[in-house]
């Protein structure tokens, strides 16, 4: 047999021609631009054929007779037995007139190329989008109910099936495949498409939530996928039958799926949370279209949904078609298929090769550098309180990664040895020494960064002091209050503010402040230290408001309770079970690179949940757990040494990591 395959570089056609070839003696005679001329080694070693059966003949699609040589129409013509026209596009997202190009005149133009070379049997691979958005069963000898195909791609789509009914000479044969996905057996896929744009949403699910935790979904109209290997399959089969002369066949799943069920079999896939409750998306209908208009027109909301949209990946329409109207019938293709062993498999049974082949090859992040170096590399990054504990973990991690790292702190004899320490691993810091708490010295300190180093492009605010006393033990310790709010409110807006005009002239620039859970637990004994910080993360939510549109982002950090010299002084903490300083500064490292607005334990959100919620079961929680553990014996002043505690407290601290109490 000797064939003409249009589109035989693209996902369906590379693999029709590879089965082509299969065939004893066959030859198949593919259409190519001359600029991708060098694609055709690796195509051929794809299909494991030799040049004189796999031949390339140069043209391009949107060209009369294909622009193909005249030396080669003489060359083919007689010789083609059946022609298969795939190439198109199949892009929801693509714009109108490249679809007008491709899919009508593109099929207008092969259509009087297989007339040119006398084609034999013309084989066109439409797609259910020909259908348009039709309400209710859309037989395979339907073409002109089809209804409601204003959107470019239906549009396209129909027409060009009409292309092929009315100005095809010759016999033809239509295939309608549904919305195809990766190969069944081993997930290969090529592009984000169809049900895969909702995969970033489950992946997002299965960060946020355990995989046991009942989801809601979204049930909407009934989406019909078949997997690629059987549309190859079933055209291949059906295109050497001799009965099949201007017929159309639906390859379809002849059951389909509704929108809800086909998320809830891709998250169970992806081990996100199962959607046992599902909220019919036609209720949605009662919306009267002038007010979602309207809602549309008010710019935070149009800024919210376009934010949202681009941030998961889902096209402009893709929600237009949730409530997909039509059903497809496919008694014909089945039929034609019987006894051939070609069938439509199971989605439950190959999802999870879907998506273990997306999450491995397909997942937008994965090219995108999310490596710190590729984040900080080059890049001014400047550490508050960098000489010792979390600051100076992070410090190590910003400099080792090509960061300009510019670290601060009160001791110049512990900036020194920091700075010998980074020189030791092979690179360095460049400190200065400042005390944050000085509203005077930290003018001074933002002044002399912008003018030695320009905008910072990260600022990490981790300087700060933490006071653990009771407020009954606090009466004549005014201070303490005083104090801790100076240091970790007042401080690190004063260098935040003296840093933001350099960021603001850059439209550049990420801001990452250290707070702590304490804020979302609300725990007792460090009202001083919980309340500064409740502070600054009050006012961080404001200025990232602020700001957002001049291109200067912001991150909260609620940190849990880490191993460092400032909470050395409270010998319980020596029996808690705490974070390492590295460890805190890998979460600094995440905060850096992805700029999410808050980076929190789970421990800390159900805190915060507990507050909101049941306000008076956390109280009694937090009390019950203040009254178990004692002050600190500086806090009491006495100076006997380690407080007794109870077995019970033991339990608790051992539980609670990272609470503070």
């Amino acid at each position: 047999m000797r064939y003409f395959v249009t589109g035989a570089t693209g996902f369906i056609g590379k693999r029709l021609v590879k089965k082509l070839l299969g065939r004893k003696g066959s030859v198949v005679h593919f259409l190519i631009r001359k600029e991708s001329e060098d694609k055709i080694a690796a195509l051929r070693e794809y299909w494991g054929a030799t040049a004189a059966r796999a031949v390339p003949v140069f043209g391009d699609l949107t060209a009369k007779k294909l622009g193909v040589a005249s030396e080669d129409l003489k060359r083919l013509k007689g010789q083609i037995d059946h022609f298969y026209h795939l190439a198109a596009v199949y892009d929801l997202s693509a714009d109108e007139e490249s679809q007008v190009t491709v899919n009508i005149e593109g099929t207008r133009n092969t259509v009087e190329f297989a007339r040119a070379v006398d084609a034999g049997h013309f084989h066109h691979v439409s797609s259910i989008a020909a259908a348009g958005l039709y309400e209710g069963v859309f037989r395979e000898d339907m073409f002109e109910e089809a209804e409601n195909y204003e959107h470019p791609y239906f549009m396209t789509k129909h027409e060009s099936e009409k292309i092929v009914r009315k100005e095809c000479k010759g016999p033809w044969t239509v295939y309608r495949p549904a919305m195809v996905v990766g190969d069944s057996r081993t997930g290969e896929m090529d592009k984000i498409d169809g049900p895969y744009y909702f995969f970033k949403l489950i992946q997002r699910m299965r960060q946020l939530l355990p995989p046991w935790m009942p989801a809601v979904g979204l049930e909407g109209g009934r989406v019909n996928i078949v997997p690629v290997d059987f549309v190859v399959d079933a055209i291949d089969h059906l295109s050497h039958k001799s009965d099949i002369g201007g017929r159309c066949f639906h390859l379809v799943d002849p059951v389909g799926y509704r929108v809800g069920d086909v998320l809830d079999i891709f998250s169970r896939a992806a081990h996100a949370p199962k959607m046992n409750l599902f909220v019919n998306a036609a209720l949605l209908g009662f919306i009267p279209k002038s007010v979602k208009k309207g809602l549309m027109a008010v710019a935070p909301v149009r800024r919210i949904r376009n934010a949202v949209m681009k941030d998961l990946g889902l096209p402009e329409d893709i929600l237009s078609f949730v409530n997909y109207p039509t059903r497809f019938d496919s008694r014909e293709a089945e039929a034609a298929l019987r006894g051939s062993g070609i069938a439509v498999p199971n989605l439950k049974d190959y999802a999870w090769r879907l998506w273990d082949y997306w999450e491995r090859h397909l997942d937008p992040d994965l090219h995108i550098d999310r490596t710190l170096k590729g984040t900080v590399g080059g890049k001014v990054v400047l550490v508050t309180g960098g000489s010792s504990g979390i600051g100076l973990a992070a410090a190590h991690k910003f400099a080792e990664a090509g960061a300009i790292t510019i670290i601060c702190g009160r001791d110049q004899a512990k900036l020194d040895e920091a700075c010998k320490e980074a020189r030791g691993k092979g690179y360095q810091f460049v400190a200065y020494a400042v005390d944050i708490a000085d509203m005077a010295d930290c003018d001074r300190f933002t002044r002399l960064v912008v003018e030695n180093h320009g905008a910072v492009d990260y600022l990490i605010n981790n300087a700060g002091r933490s006071i653990r006393r009771a407020i009954e033990s606090s009466y004549d310790r005014f201070h303490d209050f005083e104090r801790t709010m100076q240091l970790n409110y007042f401080g690190s807006l004063r260098v935040t503010m003296g840093l933001l005009p350099a960021m603001v002239a850059k439209h550049k620039g990420h801001v990452v402040n250290i707070s702590s859970i304490g804020v979302l637990t609300n725990a007792p004994r460090f009202s001083a230290y919980v309340a500064s910080k409740a502070a600054l993360d009050a006012w961080t939510r404001c200025a990232s408001s602020e700001f957002a549109d001049q291109g200067i982002s912001f991150t909260t950090i609620n940190m849990p309770l880490v191993r460092t010299p400032m909470i050395a002084p409270t010998q319980i903490y020596k029996n808690v079970p705490t974070m390492a300083p590295e460890e805190a500064a890998d979460m600094i490292a995440q905060a850096c690179i992805f700029k999410p607005v808050r980076v929190a334990t789970r421990l800390g959100i159900t805190g915060q949940l507990l507050h909101a919620l049941v306000p008076r079961v956390a109280q009694i929680a937090m009390n019950t757990s203040f009254r178990m553990f004692p002050d600190s014996s500086a806090a009491k002043g006495d100076k006997s040494g380690k407080p007794a505690l109870s077995p019970e407290a033991i339990a608790m601290q051992q539980m609670m990591r990272g609470i503070h109490f």
